[in-house]
């Protein structure tokens, strides 16, 4: 099975602690989590933030005024997916220490699901449709050698 094409942009914002989410995402694992989600080719933007610019972000576009853990901006689906994702560091590091994961875990938990929702998928339409795209991360993960179970 091949996995489709990715053109990846990964951004690291300036803040403190940063060089520890660095280390817990190396470009090429990165690249083989969003791979493994993707069911298209793709060109996708990942940017890793802080509390203030996730905050911003999450207010102007989706009018919450807090700080959440990933975001998806989401351009097209045809002929390549396109797309940003913005994962809020500070927020993934304070879950992981509450979910007793290892940090670049809980991000390939995160750029899994910001990938789904790229591509359509969707959590808040329906009970239906979140455990549907939950069946899919999970199995995505497990696929990845990785333990979808959260607690």
């Amino acid at each position: 099975m091949s996995l489709p094409q990715l053109s990846l942009s990964l951004q690291f914002a300036r803040f403190e602690g940063a060089d520890e989410h660095r280390a817990a995402l190396p470009r090429h694992k990165v690249a083989r989590w969003i791979r493994h989600a993707l069911d298209a080719d793709a060109e996708i933007t990942v940017r890793i933030v802080d509390a203030e610019e996730g905050q911003a972000l999450n207010r102007d576009y989706r009018k919450k005024d807090y700080a959440t853990n990933v975001l998806t901006f989401d351009y097209a689906t045809e002929p390549v997916v396109m797309a940003d994702l913005v994962l809020c560091a500070p927020v993934i590091a304070r879950e992981a220490t509450e979910l007793g994961k290892p940090l670049a875990e809980h991000y390939a938990h995160l750029l899994v699901h910001g990938t789904l929702h790229a591509q359509g998928w969707d959590h808040e339409t329906s009970e239906a449709d979140a455990e549907e795209m939950e069946a899919r991360e999970n199995a995505i993960l497990l696929a990845l050698g990785l333990n979808p179970a959260y607690g």
